[in-house]
């Protein structure tokens, strides 16, 4: 009897301490337990904050890539939580504009910053009905990047195997244009012709270069620094083809239900977004060190000083979402047969960017007639 009595106690005692420790549990499952340096300081909310629309969060998606500065720098800085108040910024980052246009079309993100033909594949593809693009980011950051033993000059592009990040999207769209232009013949959807281009991902791009599977590649910033430090040289500046050297590379999109139901939201992260260019301008070593100490948290690696100087200096910064070349940008994909010709009046709603523009003293921006009426 008196051992079963002291059995018992002992597992009387191991209950009641499971027992005492369960709140604990509970609270650190919550969220209580942990320490304020625990979160990232561009997530961190500020104390007394409060709530934007009376969201709980507002869902943000971008690219690992430079030309999407504004956003890695953005968040890397805190400018989105600090406007956002007690709304959490919550944050996705993409590989490729399909996958962020299913995203915002199914709700899973709300806001996005995003590269022109997506933008304009998912309004053409969605009858207008699914999103708007509210602002700019960034112009610049493409070039073409080759193989100086196989490629000396433009005229020797002509039957070398030039990638692509994919089918369709803005590299390959202008790419094929400026194909066009040299006067070679080049089948879309195939990429086979006068020039063979390989729709390769962004990722496998320098490992494709490396391994001889292609002689060159139409790629964004930080890819063709990447390929520059492979011993590719720049044949061509995408900049050098377009009036002042602007065209637009990302614009920031967002849900037409979400621009409707929380202006107030939309109109924050606006805010942040003009906040965070002018740091970036008026601050340009900083901010370079800023995306790319988010290019490393999202992918586990910064890049090496070799690719991050070049790759910065070519990517401009802006507000003005460069409506007019949006158009031309279109117009090329209608004339490589990717796209019928467009209706694109409405996927502009400058209105709350302008706000923002004109509260801060600054120009305001222009919709190139294809805003909402």
């Amino acid at each position: 009897m008196p051992a079963n009595r002291s059995a018992g106690a002992t597992l009387l005692r191991r209950g009641l301490a499971v027992l005492a420790a369960l709140p604990l549990l509970a609270l650190a499952a919550c969220g209580y337990g942990s320490k304020a340096d625990d979160v990232p300081a561009g997530q961190r909310i500020a104390a007394g904050a409060e709530k934007v629309d009376g969201l709980d969060s507002v869902k943000i998606g971008y690219f690992g890539n430079l030309t999407h500065a504004t956003a890695l720098v953005g968040v890397q800085r805190g400018f989105f939580q600090k406007e956002l108040g007690a709304t959490a910024a919550r944050y996705q980052v993409f590989n490729a504009g399909p996958s962020e246009i299913e995203a915002l079309n199914s709700g899973s993100i709300d806001i996005g910053w995003i590269g022109p033909s997506p933008a304009i594949n998912g309004y053409t593809r969605a009858e207008g009905k699914n999103l708007r693009i509210i602002g700019g980011s960034a112009s610049g950051g493409v070039k073409l990047v080759v193989d100086p033993e196989k490629i000396k000059s433009l005229k020797d592009v002509k039957g070398k195997r030039i990638a692509t990040p994919q089918l369709g999207n803005t590299q390959d769209v202008a790419f094929l244009n400026w194909v066009a232009e040299q006067g070679w013949k080049v089948d879309a959807e195939s990429g086979t012709g006068d020039v063979s281009v390989v729709r390769t991902d962004n990722k496998v791009t320098p490992d494709a270069y490396r391994a001889g599977s292609v002689d060159g590649a139409w790629v964004p910033e930080p890819t063709a620094s990447k390929l520059v430090a492979e011993g590719a040289k720049v044949l061509l500046d995408e900049s050098d083809l377009w009036p002042d050297r602007k065209f637009v590379i990302t614009n920031i999109i967002v849900s037409q239900k979400f621009l409707t139901e929380h202006p107030k939201a939309v109109e924050a992260v606006l805010k942040a977004s003009v906040e965070t260019n002018k740091w970036i301008n008026a601050n340009p070593d900083e901010a370079k060190a800023a995306a790319n100490r988010q290019l490393g948290t999202d992918s586990g690696k910064e890049l090496p000083a070799e690719v991050l100087d070049p790759a910065w200096k070519s990517i401009r910064i802006t507000d003005d979402p460069l409506a007019s070349t949006l158009g031309t940008e279109a117009g090329h994909a209608v004339e490589a047969g990717l796209l019928e010709n467009p209706d694109l009046a409405g996927i502009y709603d400058l209105t709350l960017l302008n706000k923002v523009l004109k509260d801060e003293g600054a120009n305001t921006v222009d919709d190139a007639g294809l805003g909402v009426k």
